[in-house]
Order: structure tokens, then sequence, then C-alpha cells
């Protein structure tokens, strides 16, 4: 009786114990499957040609003077935008700044800093510019009050510290800056802000007063540029690519033969396509900062994207986070505001991973993350944001990213094997033309 039923029981685990391998072979077969749907590269390539050429006819077209779109060109604008100055200019205005502080000691009233406020109410989105700026406000920061004191101490030390690197002529970074004064800083995060606020009173960029932060950013592909003199051919950097410079002021020489720019938000993703040379196959420019966007790899981008005029792509995750990290390269960040006209690169197009790729190619669930409640509320938040608002496409991926509550990261395509990213899922996407 007791060997009946163990092969009763085991007749009945049978179809369950197996109904889980077909689909996960189906998934695996569906996914081989589209790799018959690829068109020959020559194809593909003819596609990218026309994409690219209308880019190019778009970023000229675009090209208009800055007073004809841009309210910051008006002296008299209600926003802060900074600009590229070179050292005489800043040291000049650094040099005004402590002029008018010595006359004001002398006649007894003491001196204080005008400094624009960086408040969250003051940073907005423009539909106009597509990016965020700062509103023109200032508050006072007097060395003759308790509350503000130790700041005005700290801003004048900042400026002093920025002539003296100015005058030099060399560069430096944030940490070298804290280091010069540590028990008066006490945190980098608080010299790095008032770094921040030097930089909108003397109204010019952070990389105009030579300070940098440490090198993040890589790029690999069809690129050359010269580094200070040094002529560097991004085709021949190996895996790991060339570390984006800091200065980027000291980058010249910009050729390449590209047709488009991929943006990669992970590191593991970027080498993945720089071991399969997939700027070979398919002629672009790809890099990365690794995570969360430093102002080096925003401003390289721009650059490359101007002086090149290609189109860019995004590759990032499929979750609330890759989102938000696209929109910091596209509209730029609230912490940095005030030079969102040098750190955007507009209409870069979300290539993938989205949501609705996880069902379109089959995504295993194994492979799939459930969403927490902390991604939830993010995903809730980016809804609410304007510049999310603007693209059509970006609210049906949240919604439909929401609604499943699954979110994934680009190694998820992985699992069909560890060159599908650069074999089958970029090639098809570029073939479809699959952007938003």
């Amino acid at each position: 009786m007791s060997e009946k039923k163990r092969r009763a029981g085991a007749a009945a685990a049978g179809p369950s114990s197996s109904s889980k391998k077909p689909r996960a072979s189906a998934a695996a077969s569906y996914a081989e499957s589209l790799r018959s749907k690829l068109r020959p590269d020559a194809s593909i390539l003819s596609t990218l040609r026309s994409f690219a050429s209308a880019a190019a006819s778009k970023s000229k077209a675009a090209a208009k003077p800055a007073a004809d779109h841009d309210p910051s060109a008006d002296p008299t604008s209600s926003y802060i935008v900074v600009a590229d100055q070179d050292s005489a200019s800043v040291t000049s205005r650094i040099n005004r700044l402590v002029l008018a502080a010595a006359r004001s000691i002398l006649s007894g009233r003491g001196f204080s800093f005008a400094v624009p406020s960086r408040a969250a109410s003051n940073q907005v989105y423009l539909p106009d510019l597509d990016r965020i700026v700062l509103v023109r406000r200032e508050s006072a920061r007097p060395f003759a009050n308790v509350a503000t004191a130790r700041k005005a101490t700290v801003t004048a030390r900042v400026l002093s510290l920025v002539h003296a690197v100015l005058r030099r002529g060399i560069h430096v970074t944030k940490r070298d800056l804290f280091y010069t004064d540590v028990k008066l800083f006490g945190d980098q995060s608080q010299s790095d802000a008032v770094l921040d606020d030097v930089s909108c009173m003397l109204g010019c960029t952070r990389s105009s007063l030579h300070v940098v932060a440490s090198e993040k950013g890589v790029v690999v592909g069809r690129l050359v540029f010269h580094d200070d003199g040094d002529r560097i051919d991004c085709t021949r950097m190996g895996v790991g690519g060339k570390a984006i410079p800091p200065n980027i002021d000291r980058v010249s020489g910009i050729e390449s033969d590209a047709l488009f720019i991929l943006l990669v938000e992970k590191d593991a993703a970027f080498m993945r396509l720089a071991e399969d040379r997939f700027y070979n196959r398919f002629p672009c420019i790809i890099l990365t900062a690794k995570g969360q966007p430093d102002v080096a790899t925003r401003l390289f981008l721009r650059r490359l994207k101007v002086e090149l005029k290609l189109p860019v792509l995004a590759l990032v995750d499929s979750d609330p986070y890759g989102l938000k990290i696209l929109s910091v390269y596209m509209c730029g960040s609230k912490n940095m505001s005030y030079d969102s006209a040098n750190l955007t690169t507009p209409d870069i197009k979300w290539l993938g991973v989205r949501p609705s790729d996880l069902d379109k190619y089959r995504v295993p669930e194994q492979c799939r993350l459930p969403m927490t409640d902390h991604d939830i509320k993010v995903g809730k938040e980016l809804l609410e944001e304007d510049f999310v608002k603007q693209n059509e496409g970006w609210v049906r991926e949240l919604e439909t990213m929401l609604r499943t509550r699954q979110k994934a990261e680009i190694q998820a395509l992985s699992s069909f094997g560890f060159q599908y990213l650069s074999e089958v899922y970029l090639p098809l996407k570029l073939q479809q033309q699959d952007w938003i």
C-alpha cells in the first residue's frame, strides 16, 4: 500500500515539477529566436546613419542665438546661470569681493557676503529650456552674526584658497581643498557646499575655479582627443576604458567616426560592451559614470554631443533610480541647478532596459526583483516631476513599473547568455529604433 502511495505521489509530483522547466526553456528558446530576427549588420548600420544624420540636422537647427531661447541671456533674468571664465576674470572678481569687504570693515560696518540662495524652493524646472534652473534670490551671510559667522569665515577661506590656486595656474581636487583646513571645514560636505556658493557668487562654473572632483567616469570606443596635449585613442584603451579627465578645459581636438553615443549606467555593462568591442560592430562612443553621474562625465558628455552632433542613447537599469540618473544627465540636478546650462545634455533617448522590455524579451521571473516600498515611493515621486510629465513614453513605462511592482538590472539579460546584451538585445533595439 505504501509503495502504491509512493508511486502515486511521484506521478502527481512529476507534472508539477516539470511544469516549471518549460517556462525557463521557453523563455530561453524565445530569447534565442530573437537572434533570427536580426537583419545583416549593414542594414542596421544604414538605419543608424539615417538616425545620426537626422540628429545632426536637428542640432544645427537648434543652434540659435542664446537670446532667442534662453532667458538667462538677459542681464535682468530671474534665473542664475554661470559661465566658463578664464583665470584672470575669476581672480579679478575675487579681488573686487575682498576689496568691498575691506572697505566695509574700515567703515565700521563689518563685512557680509551676498550669497545666492540654493534652497530647494529656488530650484525649478523650466519646460522651455527642459532643465532645472536656480531662481535669482540672495541671502546675506554677515560675519557679525552668531548664526552665520562660521559660514562667512568658511566662505572667506574658500575664496582665499581658490585665489591661490588660480594664481599658481594649477588644478586641485575638492578633497585637496578640504584638507587645507580640516578643523575649520569640519566635514568635506561643508567645504563642497561653500564651493558651490562661491561659483554662484562669482558667476562662473566650478571648473573655472580650478577645483575638480576625482576621476570617476570612463569612455571607450570610436573617439580620439587630446588631453593636455597627449593624443588619446579610445579604441586602444582595453576593457577598462580611458578615465574621463576631470579638467575638461584641457580636452581638445575631439574627433570621431561614431554614429551615436551610448551612455551606460553601470560599470559591469560597460565592461561587457568594451570586451565585446561593440563599438567596432556598431561605431559608437561608450561612456559611464559608474552609477550617479559626476560633474566631469556630465561635462564631457555634453561636449561630445555639442561638438560631434551625435545622438545619445541611454542604457540604464529598469528601476526608478535608473530613470533618476538619466534625468540628471538630461535636466540637471537640483544641487547644481545654477550650472545646468553647462551640465545638461538634452534629447537623450531611453534605449533600455525599460519596464516593458521585461515581458517583451521574456526576462525570467527569477531574474526580476520585487520593488521595495521605498522604490515605489521614488517611482510615484518621479511621476509627479514636470520633466517626466513632458515625456508620455516615460510616464507609460513608470506606470508599467509601478503596476507590476517589478524591477530588473541590465545584468538580468545575462540569463540568456553573458553576451546576449551585445549580440542580440542592443542590435535588435537599434534595428527597431526602439527608444523613447
